[in-house]
């Protein structure tokens, strides 16, 4: 028997008959190591591979994906791959790490490729006698790509100010590697019918109730709606600001609009927390309710001198509104979030 420069067997005219199945089970098993054999997915793989050697090669057809075992693990070959980031895990679980970033920091890459990330705006404030804040706009990318390794810059922006019975400021917007979470818009004031429309942002603010017609300000589409409306009549009901996945509510009667729904469910750290609810709008009778407590919008005020709710920080929520005899600085938009998650 005779092998070729690369090792692998082959039968010459001398050799024994007796030989033969020797020779094509040495063969096959020099296949099974250096050629691509392919499998239905990677539990396939293990079951019928439970020794792999160093240099074997396989194929997955769940994600037409060629692997090579390094001698530790199964990795991708050519193409682009996972990311991988160097500073400290915020955790780790079922096969991925994440970083969560709740202020303005950096996050550094090692390996260049692919990562899921959640970014999340600063909420927007609410106005004095008017509507809630808009929740920050919600950028929840799968497979975002980072071109370079090295450190990249992360914005985490900061809840929109409210100034006494004036209109809302927007919340700031978050951001990494030209990602990016809008801040909320800010909520209408009575301080003049002019004012009185919510502001644009990731959401939009809600409007006052005193001076009609007014319109909520505009969500951005893809990150989330738009703010309520407000009546502009006795008790002054004003609307709620829009949240990542509804609409604020409109004030109706004698109640004002509830902050519009957040983002709900189990993201990129493997425990469920919600982000992005509208701020409630206030009113002289029956003020709005935020956009859950979990999901940080804030709650608006019942009547002409209380307070509104500061949206929950690190959520994006909007903030509640405050009512028109109230100089607060209460009512303020919470601040975003950025979270980064690898697999390993």
């Amino acid at each position: 028997m005779a092998t070729t420069a690369a090792g692998n067997p082959y039968v010459e005219s001398s050799d024994l008959l007796a030989n033969f199945p020797g020779v094509s089970l040495t063969l096959a098993n020099r296949l099974d190591v250096v050629g691509v054999n392919p499998f239905a997915d990677a539990t396939a793989r293990d079951a019928a591979i439970t020794s792999p050697v160093q240099g074997q090669m396989c194929s997955l057809n769940d994600d037409d994906k060629v692997y090579r075992y390094d001698g530790a693990a199964w990795a991708g070959v050519g193409g682009v791959g996972a990311a991988n980031f160097t500073d400290t895990a915020t955790g780790t679980y079922s096969g991925y790490k994440y970083l969560t970033l709740t202020g303005t920091g950096s996050v550094t890459f090692d390996v260049a490729g692919f990562a899921d990330v959640l970014i999340v705006g600063g909420g927007g404030a609410s106005g004095g006698a008017g509507g809630g804040g808009g929740s920050g706009g919600v950028a929840l990318l799968t497979d975002a790509y980072f071109s370079a390794a090295g450190a990249h810059t992360v914005i985490v922006g900061a809840g929109g100010t409210k100034n006494g019975i004036y209109m809302g400021n927007n919340g700031i917007s978050s951001s990494v590697a030209g990602f990016i979470g809008i801040g909320g818009g800010g909520g209408g004031s009575n301080a003049t019918a002019a004012g009185g429309n919510g502001l644009n942002g990731g959401s939009g603010g809600g409007a006052q109730g005193v001076y009609a017609p007014a319109a909520g300000g505009a969500g951005f589409t893809g990150q989330g709606y738009a703010g309520g409306l407000g009546v502009g009549s006795t008790p002054f009901p004003s609307g709620g600001g829009g949240g990542y996945s509804t609409v604020g509510g409109n004030g109706a009667g004698t109640t004002s609009g509830a902050g519009g729904t957040g983002l709900i469910g189990n993201l990129l750290t493997g425990s469920a927390q919600d982000y992005a609810g509208g701020g409630g709008g206030t009113g002289e009778a029956a003020a709005g309710v935020g956009g859950t407590a979990t999901q940080g919008g804030g709650a608006g005020a019942t009547g002409k001198t209380n307070d509104g709710t500061n949206g929950t920080a690190a959520t994006g929520g909007g903030g509640g509104g405050s009512g028109n005899a109230s100089a607060s600085v209460l009512g303020n938009g919470g601040s975003g979030i950025v979270i980064i998650r690898v697999a390993v």
